[in-house]
């Protein structure tokens, strides 16, 4: 069993039928039929079976399929690291982050860091938490940023963020008046909430449940910052992390304590046995100077406004 045969089996399966697996590799199709004889005899499994001119993958092919696609996909990080050295050298760093870093404060915390001044070539994937955790897990990326309902079994991981969750609300909601939010305050207002499967929106409807009150949900979204914009358009409330808040401060927003401790958290998930470079260990510091900062920063407009 030969790489060239693998390769021609994943074109095969990936094409259904050999003449267009032929046409992808640039082959002959009497060739990828004996590959494919080949790898089924040294296999002793059958890998095909034709039904209505296709090649239809057996159990076994489909099975086979999953080391297949992992294999390569290591091998596609490595034909991505070639290149990346190739035309950067070493002087990269790729970051994946979910929207609620991603958006703006990880582009905050670039700017401090200045790429520029210390001749960095950058690129920065906004990614689902999902996305991110197969781009580290690939080695498609130095380290990455995901929210806590991923799993992070199979990788290096440290806490990066757990903070408590705000209130926030356009100047004229009639809650606008309060020092601070409680859950019978939320009991009849429309509420802007998070998708149903982000994991803050769980611990909120956990904490409403034990108080006795459902929320009255009007619009759902998987973004923080989409909460906030729409707050602002007067649509209703939310409940959002500090660091989300920072991004409105100067526009109106008005913010507001929360008194349930609703958690946001991400996590920072490494590939494991990959040391990371210097300049993703400087970068993980900037941010976590940027992280400070801007805790402060929401804490202080929270404070000034009771």
């Amino acid at each position: 069993m030969g790489f060239r045969e693998i390769e021609i089996f994943r074109a095969v399966v990936n094409a259904g039928s050999t003449i267009k697996a032929a046409n992808m590799l640039g082959i002959s199709q009497p060739a990828v039929s004996q590959a494919i004889r080949k790898l089924e005899d040294s296999s002793g499994l059958q890998l095909f079976v034709r039904a209505r001119g296709r090649l239809v993958p057996t159990q076994e092919a489909t099975a086979l399929m999953v080391d297949v696609d992992k294999f390569y996909m290591g091998f596609e990080a490595i034909e991505h690291r070639i290149k990346s050295l190739r035309q950067y050298g070493i002087g990269r760093l790729v970051v994946a982050a979910h929207p609620a870093l991603g958006n703006s404060f990880v582009p905050r915390a670039l700017a401090a860091f200045e790429p520029g001044k210390r001749d960095i070539q950058v690129s920065l994937k906004i990614l689902s938490s999902r996305e991110v955790h197969q781009e580290v897990a690939a080695g498609q990326c130095d380290f990455g940023l995901m929210a806590d309902e991923m799993p992070v079994a199979g990788l290096e991981h440290s806490p990066f963020v757990d903070t408590m969750g705000y209130v926030v609300m356009h100047a004229s909601h009639p809650l606008a008046k309060r020092k601070i939010i409680h859950p019978a305050d939320l009991a009849d207002v429309d509420f802007i909430a998070l998708n149903p499967e982000d994991s803050s929106r769980h611990r909120l409807e956990d904490s409403m449940a034990a108080a006795g009150v459902k929320l009255k949900v009007r619009i759902e979204t998987p973004y923080a910052h989409t909460i906030c914009e729409l707050a602002l358009l007067g649509q209703g409330v939310g409940v959002v992390a500090p660091i989300t808040v920072c991004d409105f401060l100067d526009r109106g927003l008005v913010v507001k304590p929360f008194s349930i401790d609703v958690r946001f958290s991400s996590i920072l998930i490494f590939r494991p046995g990959k040391p990371l470079p210097d300049n993703a260990r400087q970068f993980i510091s900037a941010m976590r100077i940027q992280l400070n900062k801007d805790l402060k920063r929401a804490r202080s407009k929270v404070s000034a406004i009771q």
